[in-house]
């Protein structure tokens, strides 16, 4: 209770800013301590798309004072959510972008990122939990564990992210907490466990019981504090099992508190609320238990229970380890744990760049030291020593300004060039940040302005997104001279196409979607090759002998030197390899990338006058094309992992849609009057799929995917693309 109106008081106070003639707030100096480190929490929303992300942030917001007005999503208003700040977000009523914001709850402060749900942008996902300490897995009450949900798992386990569940959309008819919880267990192998029971389910959805407390919230008109109550008499017994099951699992895992018991005669005496939330806080910070709460963020229930939550339960960023290499000595990197000093010299990360109104955004976590405008800073990647320029605190695509930032904060930095990922020091301070996991992009596109008027900047917006994004890539087809976009997916690459027209002006045309084939072979494969080459004075030449494989190491490539002697000198090696890279770079086949090869030299021989670097380069080529022949080569096709979400009067005629895509089927999951399929379908076949889900489900029908594997393509469409491909060949000779 206090809570809610020291924050919102609070929060009412840091609005009042005076706003300077640039349209950026000015914000006042801070003093940063090691208890203000203590009450900091950087947190990131995460979830599977339409589990209710972006309307959660909405309330936070709402609650802790930042914003006066709530609006939805999809909102009637045609103001849309404040986090969903780019005009493509507002009207398709997804998360493209990660947003930052900040808020303050009693006497902590929060930064927060709203991340998108949508596989196509996993991207920004992954960079916000690179340097986040906690993180809220928002979950749809009703769907439960989507496959959006697994990738969002993954990541956080990757980056060491300790995490709070939050139960959304418990008002809709059909949900479940405790279903959820038990997917949680099953699908995500994760010690979930309830704190909090909802009071009534679906319509009749009216508060929480919070088990550590004891207390029952009831929640009233929005904007309005939680009625505290006495537990009712109906839910007694139920509270009491489910608190029974909340101590022991942590009992489980905390030695501390299962001494406690031990000591206390449980169960016939329960540890108190302070016992026990601090046993919680300690093993969900130790990421061997995840604390699950409830309610429903559109009907304002569960809010600022969710907002003690995170206080209590996620780290600040003084209790979460950092590790940085230090890169003073060359060549041997030593890790080095940073410290949440103000003092200590200072360490950040570039995590993400952003174009703005004033250039290039460039947001920036501090993970030692203190950020000051005006200061010297260095480039640890580039090697460049900058001046900071001006520090702006983010708020959606409000700026507030400020003169300093210190650990554990989340700011931006205007016009400073850098690439997503860079680590920024003290002058004197040579550590560098590990770097973050970058998927490879599963689709492509041939791209081209419409008009030669928009060539500047046609080549203006394609640097700014590829620096903005890590998985959007450009690169021009030498046979073709296309200019060809790789993504994510097909939505992924709309949108580009899009900012494209709205922010520089450019109509572009584009090609048919091209899918990210690979070559490959399926058996071993011999080559005895010899590149002799005359036409007057210094001739070439080179022999090469030995085989290419499948790599055990999956759909890696391997070059092996098996040379005994010198047959062929290592000058002489170190071009094989060279020539290996041209190689596997542009496949036999149809010229796509070579996956999963082990290329081995055995034997070979040179020729004391003619034989050089160059030579053994070429030969390299023509003995890798006679394995490649012998190998039993194929072509690999990207299989999507597709989850399709639908009423099940419309089953039929969507599982003979998967069918003609020439989809798999590979599960079927029933809730209430909803079906979900999880399906295995081959990418080149899914193009166009969602306005067909449309118009069979009569708009009714949700899918998402992503990517899963690659296969071998059947023989048909392997004829098919060799046929394309010498087709293109000879169209461009």
């Amino acid at each position: 209770m206090s809570n809610f109106l020291t924050s919102r008081l609070g929060g009412l106070a840091l609005r009042n800013v005076m706003s300077n003639k640039n349209g950026i707030s000015s914000f006042g100096l801070r003093h940063y301590t090691t208890n203000h480190v203590k009450g900091l929490r950087n947190i990131g929303i995460s979830a599977h798309i339409d589990s209710g992300k972006t309307t959660l942030t909405e309330r936070i917001l709402f609650y802790t004072g930042r914003i006066k007005e709530i609006h939805e999503v999809r909102g009637k208003d045609g103001v849309g959510a404040k986090m969903d700040s780019m005009d493509l977000e507002r009207e398709k009523g997804i998360t493209i972008q990660s947003a930052a914001t900040y808020c303050k709850w009693g006497e902590n402060h929060i930064n927060i990122i709203d991340t998108p749900g949508h596989v196509d942008f996993t991207i920004e996902v992954e960079r916000a939990l690179r340097v986040l300490d906690g993180a809220v897995l928002v979950m749809c009450g009703v769907s439960g564990v989507q496959s959006q949900t697994i990738t969002v798992d993954r990541q956080m386990r990757r980056y060491n992210v300790p995490r709070v569940v939050f139960i959304n959309k418990l008002d809709r008819t059909g949900a479940n907490p405790w279903n959820v919880i038990d997917q949680l267990k099953k699908k995500l192998n994760l010690n979930a466990v309830a704190i909090q029971v909802p009071i009534g389910k679906e319509a009749n959805l009216e508060g929480i019981i919070d088990l550590v407390s004891e207390k029952a919230l009831i929640f009233g008109e929005k904007g309005t504090a939680p009625i505290v109550e006495a537990i009712p008499a109906n839910f007694v017994e139920f509270v009491k099992e489910k608190k029974m099951e909340l101590v022991e699992t942590i009992a489980n895992v905390d030695d501390e508190l299962g001494e406690w018991m031990i000591e206390n005669d449980f169960p016939n005496n329960m540890p108190d609320e302070k016992t026990l939330a601090a046993a919680i806080r300690r093993t969900t910070i130790e990421r061997k238990v995840v604390p699950v709460m409830m309610g429903s963020a559109f009907k304002n229930t569960g809010v600022q229970p969710l907002l003690d939550g995170v206080i209590k339960y996620l780290p600040s960023p003084n209790e979460k380890k950092i590790i940085a290499l230090d890169t003073s000595v060359k060549d041997k990197e030593t890790e080095v744990e940073l410290e949440s000093d103000p003092k200590k010299p200072f360490v950040g990360l570039a995590f993400k760049l952003e174009e703005g109104r004033f250039g290039q955004l460039t947001y920036m976590r501090v993970y030692q030291g203190t950020l000051k405008r005006g200061d010297m800073i260095k480039n640890v990647n580039l090697g460049k020593t900058i001046k900071v320029p001006r520090l702006v605190r983010m708020h959606a695509s409000e700026m507030e300004e400020v003169s300093e930032v210190g650990p554990g904060e989340i700011c931006a930095m205007f016009g400073v060039d850098c690439y997503s990922g860079n680590t920024f020091t003290h002058q004197n301070c040579s550590f560098t940040m590990t770097s973050m996991h970058v998927p490879e992009p599963v689709m492509s596109l041939s791209i081209a302005p419409k008009s030669k008027d928009g060539q500047a900047n046609f080549s203006k917006a394609l640097s700014k997104f590829q620096k903005e994004d890590p998985t959007f890539r450009v690169k021009s087809d030498q046979e073709s001279g296309q200019i060809i976009i790789s993504g994510m997916g097909e939505l992924h690459l709309e949108i580009y196409v899009e900012r494209m027209k709205r922010e520089y002006g450019v109509e572009t045309v584009v090609g048919k979607p091209l899918v990210a084939y690979r070559e490959t072979i399926q058996q071993r494969g011999d080559y005895n090759f010899t590149h002799r080459k005359q036409s007057g004075g210094q001739g070439q030449y080179a022999k090469m002998i030995g085989f290419a494989e499948q790599n055990e190491n999956g759909m890696d490539n391997e070059f092996s030197n098996d040379v005994i002697g010198t047959a062929i000198p290592p000058t002489f090696i170190e071009a094989i390899k060279k020539g290996f890279k041209d190689c596997i770079d542009k496949g036999p086949l149809i010229g796509h990338p070579v996956v999963g090869v082990k290329f081995v030299v055995s034997d070979g021989a040179t020729h004391s006058v003619d034989s050089s670097e160059l030579a053994f380069r070429i030969a390299t080529a023509g003995a890798f094309r006679e394995a490649f022949e012998d190998g039993d080569p194929t072509i690999l096709e990207p299989i999507m992992k597709v989850e399709i979400s639908l009423p099940q009067e419309f089953q039929g005629t969507v599982i003979s849609g998967v069918n003609r895509r020439k989809g798999a089927i590979v599960n079927t999951t029933t809730q209430g009057e909803s079906l979900t399929f999880e399906c295995e379908v081959p990418l080149n076949n899914m193009f166009g799929y969602s306005t067909e889900l449309r118009s069979m489900t009569q708009g009714k029908g949700e899918f998402s995917m992503e990517y899963l594997k690659h296969t071998n393509v059947s023989r048909e469409l392997f004829n098919t693309l060799l046929e394309e491909h010498k087709k293109k060949k000879s169209e461009g000779n």
